[in-house]
């Protein structure tokens, strides 16, 4: 599998760089780029891809010079075609364990409301990819697959990107040190739940080390000419322009608030981390130090300092529910909902403020989703209703475990149609339960947590809410003793966005991803 396909830099990027560092406006900067390519189906001159071949050594000791990551060896390069790119695209969708774990999800990001019911994930990638992919380092071959339709000015910068890549390969072998720590079974008992648990976020974190590194090279290769860098000028992430601009990208114009915010993380979180790590650790601690002590969680990539300080990230426990649950279900997914899920699912659910408000006081948060042994054909166990769906989060004050609540009930006449609030039913004031298409919601706060039961009869609903909240330690102490060996990978966990993330930053920088 190749690890990185990238595509084309969006004309604008330099352009919002130069103004960043005090251009002043009218004058174009030396290394100002823009988007150069040759008509749709024909080929770079040779000359041209003399000159490109050639850059790549003088553009990989720029980045091991950025980065002080060595260079043990040369990095092959070739020409590489479209449909060349365009065929290796569909054999990744049909091949990636990540592709495949992914698309076993849609169900569960629609039950939590994060897709439409009617939208179609795998198509819509394969239009997506397609629409954005240009090029790619390929960790298998050790090779560099140059554009044979972009000139080598378009290319050179992303060219620093990808050497980046190389440059990690060499450092710590990408394809290994991706796959550390994942497990890639369903678990079917409460020990392989907290496994589970405890050992698969690691995607999220280390894609977004990945790209935050190589986006720290790509700015520090642009703004080299004018005697700058993100070291010298940390400002210079803050002054450019949020990336987003889909004017030539009609697809991801209409992709979905959880495709966008998955496809971005990586780099412009990322880019944030380690621009904070380089500031406060320097270039050993920011690329060869990160490197070999991999952050495990979006939350240690959104607070790097708590990475810095080796901040324990809160973690929840799963409780034994196979007994209540596995006469009448199977399995189905297991994960944490992670301060990225939060941060996406309020902005979704209540706008930007809402997310702006919530996500730091995110303070753990885990789900489980069963399958009804009932849906036996394809059509039924495709289906959202075949789906039992529980979650529980925690927040930093019964305050935010409030509102959360809240905006998370005032979503469910957009989830299922039918929406009804039974109160006549509700133990107390701190349940609430709601009637659907798709059977109960039951929703129960106790003081910082939440619980939110789908599709369970109501006396399934309060025995798991019971075991569920039970089951949580809330001291620092006693939840590393329960982790025990587990302790050093907390946080890395299967996070609901995880596959998507790890997906996308497989197949490649998006035009979005840049900044511009």
């Amino acid at each position: 599998m190749g690890r990185k396909l990238e595509v084309k830099m969006t004309k604008h990027l330099v352009l919002i760089l130069a103004v960043a560092v005090g251009v002043c406006a009218g004058q174009t900067p030396s290394n100002t780029v823009a988007e150069k390519t040759t008509p749709q189906g024909t080929h770079i001159s040779p000359a041209q891809a003399k000159e490109l071949f050639n850059s790549v050594g003088v553009i990989l000791k720029f980045a091991s010079d950025d980065t002080k990551l060595l260079i043990h060896r040369d990095v092959k390069r070739k020409l590489t075609t479209r449909e060349a790119v365009e065929k290796y695209l569909v054999e990744k969708m049909n091949d990636d364990k990540d592709a495949k774990r992914m698309e076993r999800s849609e169900i569960v990001l629609k039950k939590f409301g994060l897709l439409d019911r009617d939208f179609q994930l795998r198509p819509f990638l394969l239009q997506l990819l397609k629409e954005q992919i240009e090029a790619f380092y390929d960790s298998k071959t050790k090779t560099v697959n140059l554009l044979d339709w972009a000139t080598p000015d378009t290319q050179k910068p992303v060219l620093a990107h990808e050497l980046t890549h190389a440059l990690q390969d060499q450092h710590v072998d990408l394809d290994k040190w991706e796959d550390d720590g994942v497990i890639e079974d369903l678990p079917h008992n409460v020990k392989q739940d907290n496994e589970h648990i405890q050992t698969d976020e690691v995607d999220t974190a280390r894609e977004a080390v990945l790209e935050g590194q190589a986006m720290a090279v790509y700015i520090d290769y642009l703004l080299a000419p004018s005697g700058k860098s993100l070291l010298t000028d940390p400002e210079v992430v803050d002054n450019v322009a949020d990336s987003g601009d889909t004017s030539d990208s009609p697809v991801l114009a209409r992709a979905p608030l959880l495709l966008k915010e998955s496809l971005l993380f990586p780099y412009q979180d990322g880019l944030k981390f380690e621009q904070t790590v380089l500031k406060d650790e320097g270039q050993q601690g920011a690329f060869a130090g990160v490197l070999d002590r991999p952050p495990a969680s979006s939350f240690e990539i959104m607070n790097p300092r708590a990475y810095m300080r080796k901040r324990p990230v809160p973690v929840l426990q799963m409780p034994d529910l196979h007994p209540l649950l596995d006469a009448n279900y199977e399995p189905y997914d297991i994960g944490v909902m992670g301060q990225l899920d939060v941060r996406m699912m309020s902005e979704l659910f209540g706008g930007q403020n809402m997310s702006t408000a919530l996500t730091p006081a995110w303070d753990g948060g885990i789900y489980y989703a069963v399958q009804s042994k009932k849906a036996k054909t394809e059509a039924e166990k495709d289906s959202t209703a075949s789906v039992g769906l529980m979650y529980l989060s925690q927040w930093k004050s019964p305050e935010a475990a409030a509102v959360f609540a809240k905006m998370y009930a005032d979503e469910l006449g957009k989830k299922y149609s039918n929406v009804t609030r039974d109160s006549n039913d509700e133990a107390d004031k701190t349940e609430q339960i709601y009637n659907t298409s798709e059977g109960p919601v039951v929703l129960t706060t106790s003081g910082r947590m939440v619980f939110i039961s789908e599709s369970f009869d109501l006396a399934t609903a309060r025995k798991l809410a019971f075991l569920m909240m039970g089951a949580q330690v809330s001291d620092d102490a006693s939840q590393a003793a329960r982790l025990g060996s587990h302790a050093p990978m907390l946080g890395g966990s299967p996070e609901l966005s995880a596959s998507i993330v790890h997906f996308f930053s497989a197949c490649g920088v998006m035009r979005a991803a840049l900044p511009h």
